[in-house]
């Protein structure tokens, strides 16, 4: 029975939530150690479970030494589980309801200032093949504020340079990103001159192709990423995420709304997008700190 209940879940949230595979691992994992768990310790299907039996396997977790936020992710992938199995009538009543899971500060994104990414963007040398490409991607994800996995999945028919936007297709609708004139200038730089040299097959759609070719990987970009922050000696860990989490701050910063950066993102709940409010806010009153006399 429990195995069946996962595998509805599993098509649930593929087809009618239309979740993302992160999403989707995390919460199928989550229901599954919960099952294993009630079955070696409470001798119980997963579907039978009490709310007691949550909160001591939320008391066992923490006994482990689970973390905070895998306890609080545990408690929003059971909520959805049960919430399931009371819309298709399995059970008559969610037995996670009314939980609440300890309180876990949150951790803000990593950001660029401004002068850090030109020094980031001015590493790749545009001389040759490899860095015309590197730049071409770091303008582009700086541009556009683009998932990693948005990038490497970029299609030539996506760009529209004339027009100064790309096409980006996430995870379940399309979205249009204008390019300021730099990026604009890197990527027909790039697609010109360097691309035409790399493909091995004049067949390949890819935007952006490894050196022997093929579509770029995240592994790949990841590497890139990491060599440019060492040759740019920025001690601020890095991430490809790093720069989409930069582009909307200082969006922020310099006016923009938060229902534009929300759209440009691709973020589907505003909600988000606000944590980006929260990160400007606590840069003005560290300012605030450091510069008022009597602060």
């Amino acid at each position: 029975m429990a195995s069946d209940s996962i595998a509805e879940y599993r098509a649930y949230l593929t087809g009618e939530r239309h979740a993302s595979p992160n999403t989707i691992s995390s919460y199928l994992r989550d229901v599954a150690q919960f099952a294993e768990y009630l079955a070696e310790h409470e001798n119980c299907e997963v579907h039978l479970a009490t709310s007691q039996m949550i909160q001591e396997y939320m008391g066992w977790m923490q006994g482990q030494g689970k973390s905070a936020a895998s306890i609080t992710r545990f408690l929003a992938s059971v909520k959805s589980f049960y919430q399931f199995l009371l819309s298709t009538g399995t059970i008559e009543a969610n037995p996670a309801k009314g939980i609440t899971a300890q309180r876990v500060e949150r951790k803000y994104p990593e950001i660029l200032t401004s002068k850090e990414v030109e020094l980031f963007l001015e590493q790749p040398d545009s001389t040759d093949l490899k860095g015309c490409r590197d730049r071409a991607m770091l303008e582009l994800l700086y541009a556009t504020g683009i998932r990693v996995s948005e990038l490497i999945s970029l299609d030539m028919e996506d760009l529209n340079l004339a027009a100064g936007f790309i096409r980006c297709r996430g995870r379940d609708r399309e979205r249009i990103i204008p390019l300021y004139h730099a990026a604009v200038t890197a990527i027909r730089d790039y697609t010109k001159n360097i691309r035409p040299q790399l493909i091995a097959d004049s067949e390949e759609t890819a935007l952006f192709v490894n050196m022997n070719g093929e579509r770029m990987s995240r592994q790949g970009f990841w590497k890139i990423i990491k060599h440019y922050q060492e040759k740019a000696g920025i001690e601020k860990d890095i991430t490809p995420h790093t720069l989409r989490h930069s582009f909307a701050v200082h969006l922020l910063e310099n006016g923009a709304d938060l229902r534009s950066i929300q759209e440009m993102l691709g973020h589907a709940d505003i909600s988000s997008t606000q944590i980006y409010t929260h990160v400007v806010k606590r840069q003005l009153k560290d300012i605030y700190q450091k510069a008022h006399p009597r602060a």
